[in-house]
């Protein structure tokens, strides 16, 4: 997959003048009192999975990383779009393959699993939601685990797909080749040209993963399932998503329109800012651990900041 925002404007920082919902350091008393007894949604994005060792695209190293990325409309109508995006694919699968759930995902799982968590939405296509425990899980942009037929639609694992590229590239091998996002690998130059790309089993057609590109539009199937699911939200619990691809944050914009509560996670500001009901600035790793000890029954948990308001607008 490639980055869908790549070329699109940027938002405007809170530092230019965006305004922004109660920011708040740390996790405290006042948020966790805001979502206690109320059911969440989960939108989550790939600042969730950073710590399982997959870059993301606006974090650190995001500048040194940019390229332009695969268009959908190119990636059908030009094969050498396709040889070059599976031999970069190819480099990545491995490591990215190797990626396991984090404590973010994980207390997802568990606040799940206690009732607190009616699901996720996420824009991930890792499959770590379902690896750490997660059983609701609307993967909105697709899952890297499978591959598709652009012509028949036969689906094929991809796992399954890298045993045989690895049949038709027994010695084809680049050095150096950093990871980037979404199972992907930098490439330079024309290293690719001598990579030989699989076709479909079934009819010989072209492959492709089975993620949204840039370009291509989110299933009307997904996207359903992903507005049922938003529907059932007390509280919106958006976590590690800058939100600048439009098909996660209309579910923002549109639980602001309604007066639903919307508690941000993430590191940096974020294109929702502006209807976020709390803004928390932290690491995943350390905050969602510690909202399912506070969300669930038991759990042991301490505010870790004591000068948190002692009450959040709703």
């Amino acid at each position: 997959m490639n980055d869908p925002t790549a070329g699109q404007p940027r938002w405007p920082a809170p530092t230019e003048g965006r305004p922004t919902g109660p920011v708040f350091a740390d996790l405290g008393p006042a948020v966790v009192d805001l979502m206690a007894g109320r059911r969440l949604v989960v939108v989550s994005g790939a600042g969730c999975s950073t710590d399982s060792g997959i870059p993301d695209y606006r974090g650190e190293g995001t500048r040194r990383r940019a390229r332009r990325p695969v268009q959908y409309r190119e990636f059908v109508a030009r094969p050498e779009a396709r040889q070059r995006y599976w031999a970069r694919a190819y480099l990545g699968w491995p490591r990215f393959r190797r990626a396991g759930p984090n404590p973010a995902h994980r207390a997802l799982a568990r606040l799940e699993a206690a009732g607190a968590v009616a699901g996720v939405i996420t824009q991930n296509v890792d499959r770590l939601h379902h690896a750490a425990g997660s059983q609701r899980v609307v993967e909105l942009h697709g899952a890297l685990a499978e591959v598709v037929c652009l012509d028949c639609g036969a689906l094929e694992t991809r796992d399954g797909l890298q045993a045989r590229l690895h049949e038709l590239n027994p010695s084809w091998h680049v050095t150096g080749a950093e990871m980037a996002p979404d199972g992907d690998a930098d490439l330079e130059g024309d290293a690719f040209r001598s990579f030989r790309r699989a076709d479909c089993r079934a009819c010989g057609g072209p492959l492709k993963p089975n993620v949204v590109f840039f370009g291509e539009n989110v299933p009307r199937s997904r996207s359903e399932a992903a507005w049922t699911l938003w529907d059932q939200a007390e509280v919106l619990l958006v976590v590690g998503s800058s939100l600048a691809v439009l098909s996660g944050y209309r579910f923002i914009k549109k639980a602001a329109g309604r007066g639903l509560p919307v508690v941000i996670v993430n590191r940096g500001p974020t294109r929702g800012d502006a209807e976020a009901t709390v803004r928390i600035d932290a690491g995943l790793g350390d905050v969602l651990p510690r909202l399912a000890d506070a969300l669930i029954p038991g759990g042991r948990w301490s505010p870790a900041n004591a000068e948190s308001p002692d009450t959040v607008a709703t």
